[in-house]
């Protein structure tokens, strides 16, 4: 991680002192997360574009992790898209997609590549048809090797989905599910909601009360993988029990919506989306919108640092959309406030905002000053109704504001 993004990091992480508990969790957590934590966007791209109302004049600033949404929202031909990560990892994959997409001869290859993510096939198309044309910093990232000697880019033989922080953990609790009986895995043969009750009631619900689920689960560490720092943790706690909040989120992934095409449901309970029917797949990764994505990648630019600090270079009225993902769980108040002067100046009169949170209300609520937030308008009931239709069903809140 480069020097400044380090610094951007530590100073959205580490808010109280080094000396105390929280402290120590928060400097854990900087360190953990300079890493692959996901292996794709835990954010409903379907829900992100009806919040967002994309026109052809719209111009996106945007937090990358991993590139699925930036290159999902393309379907949408917006006027550009900026997306910048504190995490190089996060970026550099967004990149690689970027290049991959402009690059290799065809959906087949790139299916192969970040679809299916586990081929030989994909390191001879690599050294082929993309590391040729990859800037000297993104190809030193994948020619790099990761604790056990291996180049990164052998991710994409190994299988992406199965690997980085998320991915491990969530092998490790299909792990404990085996050694307790029950199979999560059954839930993507249902052929209804019905049905996907039932096998949640019989092989999921129950394992929130393994004794080593609900240890692991109470501990503010063991969350880390998940992308969930110390402070967003905390606001769940002060929500209630979080195990229920887990078993009840978790019951809304894997009940709520049609296994047929819930991608996120498909990477939770299996490492991989549906290759057979293809159906559960993100948007980016279907045939029908390759061409569409691929003439349009130009609009894309990508940086590493802060949101922040990349506003502040920004002049007045030059973006109209920001997606800041669930980041400012991250940020104290000074933080969000200093977040948010930058987003009413450099934001067009209507740009549209939206965000996630780990909790249920928003934190601009409380956090910011009296005459910043008379400044944008929170657009209630189209959250809550959005929310709802969150396939991923992991967060406690979405949330639309747009500024006058």
């Amino acid at each position: 991680m480069s020097d400044s993004a380090s610094t951007a990091l530590q100073h959205a992480v580490h808010q109280d002192q080094a000396t105390s508990l929280m402290g120590l969790q928060q400097r854990l957590f900087s360190f953990w997360f300079n890493s692959f934590i996901y292996n794709q966007i835990w954010e409903d791209p379907a829900v992100d574009l009806k919040a967002l109302a994309l026109n052809a004049e719209s111009r996106i600033l945007t937090i990358a992790s991993g590139g699925c949404n930036i290159l999902n929202y393309l379907i949408e031909s917006p006027a550009h898209i900026t997306a910048i990560d504190l995490n190089p990892y996060h970026l550099q994959l967004t990149r690689l997609k970027i290049a991959a997409f402009k690059h290799l001869p065809d959906h087949t290859s790139f299916y192969r590549f970040f679809g299916k993510a586990q081929s030989a096939q994909n390191i001879d198309q690599y050294e082929l048809h993309i590391r040729p044309h990859l800037d000297k910093s993104t190809e030193q990232f994948w020619q790099g090797r990761n604790i056990l000697g291996q180049r990164r880019i052998h991710l994409f033989k190994e299988g992406l989905y199965r690997h980085t922080r998320f991915g491990y953990f969530m092998r490790f609790l299909h792990w404990i599910a085996r050694r307790t009986n029950y199979q999560p895995t059954k839930l993507l043969s249902a052929h209804s909601l019905y049905e996907q009750e039932a096998i949640f009631k019989q092989h999921i619900a129950p394992f929130f009360d393994n004794r080593l689920v609900r240890f692991l689960g109470k501990l503010p560490m063991s969350v880390f993988s998940l992308g969930i720092p110390p402070q967003q943790y905390q606001a769940m706690k002060r929500e209630g029990n979080l195990i229920e909040q887990y078993r009840t989120r978790v019951k809304r992934l894997a009940c709520d919506f049609p296994i047929k095409d819930n991608y996120f449901a498909w990477q939770a309970f299996s490492h991989s989306y549906d290759h057979a029917k293809r159906q559960a797949l993100p948007d980016y990764l279907k045939a029908e919108h390759y061409q569409t994505i691929k003439q349009q990648l130009d609009k894309v630019d990508t940086h590493l640092g802060s949101m922040i600090t990349f506003l502040k270079q920004q002049p007045a009225n030059s973006y109209d959309r920001f997606v800041f993902l669930d980041a400012q769980d991250w940020m104290s108040d000074e933080v969000l406030n200093e977040l948010w002067t930058e987003v009413v100046r450099v934001g067009k009169p209507q740009s549209r905002i939206i965000f996630r949170t780990a909790a249920a209300a928003s934190p601009l609520e409380t956090a910011l000053k009296p005459a910043l937030r008379a400044r944008i308008e929170y657009e209630a009931e189209l959250s809550q109704q959005l929310f709802q239709q969150d396939r991923s069903a992991i967060y406690g809140g979405f949330h639309v504001y747009h500024t006058h």
